[in-house]
């Protein structure tokens, strides 16, 4: 069987990006052809000049970059974290600290490696959106990565040099290809793209589009994303 495939960037420092990948799963889930659908997720920094060394909570960065008072920013997060309530998810985005993602997507990368990627990928979102994870702390990844059944030492073989930075690169400069500028963005076998934290109404009708309008099924070509 063919698969329609799906390519989504996402940023594990981005809230929206959680929130979009579980409406997708739920979406995904309702799907009637849902084995027939290839996921591959790509690597994504919104920042990549962000310090590695935790500098502010998100609440204090909100209210410095976007101005307002502090319980206006206190608000924009509350009402990100409602939104997530509803797709199951539990925040604490006021106490998350924002550091460098690079590390824990040439984690998630090799979680893809060893077949552990969804379950990494799930952790280290939850991780940081929820549990105050400083995400670029070498002992927090190897338990965040043990939790997803990845063996201890090979993520601090990773971590200690330079394995998948280059997996992690060559996504971003996909994206770069491709106009991606910002995450969530789901692209529906290479012809449409879905943007945000989208409710699972939306992704169940891209996936029904895809599906209905790939009769042969075609597999699209590995020079596009």
């Amino acid at each position: 069987m063919v698969a329609l495939r799906v390519d989504v960037w996402s940023d594990i420092l981005c809230p929206w990006c959680y929130i979009g990948k579980r409406n997708f799963e739920t979406a995904l889930g309702e799907f009637p052809d849902r084995d027939r659908v290839e996921i591959r997720w790509h690597s994504f920094e919104l920042d990549p000049g962000m310090d590695r060394e935790p500098q502010q909570t998100l609440l204090e960065r909100h209210h410095r970059d976007l101005g307002g008072t502090i319980d206006d920013a206190r608000a924009r997060l509350a009402m990100v974290s409602d939104l997530a309530a509803q797709a199951g998810l539990a925040y604490d985005l006021p106490n998350a600290v924002p550091v460098n993602s690079f590390d824990a997507h040439r984690l998630t990368k090799l979680g893809d490696a060893t077949v552990h990627g969804d379950a990494v990928r799930e952790r280290v979102m939850r991780a940081y959106t929820g549990e105050r994870a400083v995400l670029t702390d070498p002992e927090t990844l190897v338990r965040l990565g043990a939790d997803a059944g990845i063996d201890a030492e090979a993520v601090r073989n990773m971590l200690s040099g330079t394995d998948f930075a280059d997996a992690v690169r060559d996504d971003e400069r996909l994206a770069a290809r491709f106009g991606v500028s910002g995450v969530p963005t789901f692209v529906f076998g290479e012809r449409y793209g879905i943007s945000g934290g989208r409710p699972p109404g939306d992704f169940r009708r891209a996936l029904e589009q895809l599906g209905s309008s790939d009769p042969t099924g075609a597999t699209p070509s590995s020079s596009r994303p």
